[in-house]
Parts: structure tokens; sequence; C-alpha cells
């Protein structure tokens, strides 16, 4: 018998021991602090994820409990170069090592080269993918290349010319001038 594994309530050791793997295919919309980074409809957005669970034996010591993560998106953005709309193409592909407890993956944080989570039997996988995929998001997005060619100039060509074409507002002032007569 296959025991199931439900994502928003992951036994994580249970997981790991049955080196058991999910995955899936969610709506943006179930995703919702990602779906509030869209710019754009999001409808049809997808998220695809899978997870796989790994007890690695260590010699004098208990098994680790591994989980390996992966996730992809195209998000909806508004590329800051031609401000057209733009898929941003997010993906992460992560391990997370995890720990009898929260105090135990804070101590051992600063030695240690992966990441650690406390060990949960109501782990929820998709908020954990969800502020993976966040934390992926771009600083300022941008198409790879713009769609159409972006105009890279401060000012238009006739601008220059408009300026000359004006008359300085203080030339009629310089002619009200009173000149004082030379003693």
């Amino acid at each position: 018998m296959t025991k199931e594994f439900s994502p928003e309530r992951l036994d994580v050791k249970a997981f790991a021991q049955a080196q058991a793997h999910i995955e899936g295919q969610d709506p943006l919309s179930q995703f919702k602090r990602l779906a509030l980074e869209a710019q754009g409809p999001h409808d049809g957005v997808h998220v695809r994820w899978a997870a796989e669970g790994e007890l690695r034996a260590e010699a004098g010591a208990e098994p680790q409990v591994w989980l390996h993560l992966q996730g992809e998106t195209d998000l909806p953005m508004i590329c800051q170069r031609c401000l057209t709309p733009a898929p941003i193409a997010l993906d992460v592909e992560r391990s997370f090592r995890f720990v009898a407890d929260e105090a135990t993956a804070e101590a051992l944080d600063d030695e240690s080269e992966e990441d650690l989570l406390a060990l949960s039997k109501e782990f929820n996988l998709l908020e954990l993918l969800e502020d993976e995929l966040l934390m992926e998001l771009p600083v300022v997005p941008l198409h790879d290349v713009c769609p159409e060619a972006v105009p890279l100039a401060s000012s238009d060509e006739d601008f220059e010319q408009a300026n000359s074409e004006k008359p300085n507002p203080f030339a009629a002032l310089a002619g009200l001038r009173i000149s004082k007569p030379k003693p």
C-alpha cells in the first residue's frame, strides 16, 4: 500500500523515510502573496512543483531528513525598460535538511552550509515553495530582449531647436534699464 502525502500537511520524516516523490501544478491564485506581485492578468498561470524526500545515513549518528524542492512559473510583470508586459521566469531548486526543532535549527544555522528547517508532521510544502519563489523575484523586471526598440534619448530631436527659437525673456528687461550719465 502506498501512502498518500499532502503538500499542505506533509509529515516530513515519513515522507523522507518513504523516499517519496510528489508533484503538482496549481493555479497562481492559490499562492496569495506571489499573486500580489503579478502585474497584469494571471488567469491560466500555474506554478509547477515537485518534492522528493531523502533519508541520508550519517556515520555514528541518526539518519538526516532531507527534502528536495523544485518549482517554476512565469509571472506576468511589467518590463521596466519598455513598460510592456513581460512573463518573468521564476525557477527554484533547493534542498533542505530537517532537524528536531526550531532551537536546534537556530543553533546549527551559522555553522551549517545547508538550509535548516524544523521537523513537523504538518509541514506546509506549498508555503515553503511560495517563499522560495518570492525570493527569486527580480528587483527590476526586464525582458531579455524587449519586443520593440526602446528610445534611449533624454529628449526629442527638435527639443534643442525649440529652445533656440524662443526669445530670451530677460532680453526685454535689458531695454528697460536706465543708464546713468557718466560724471
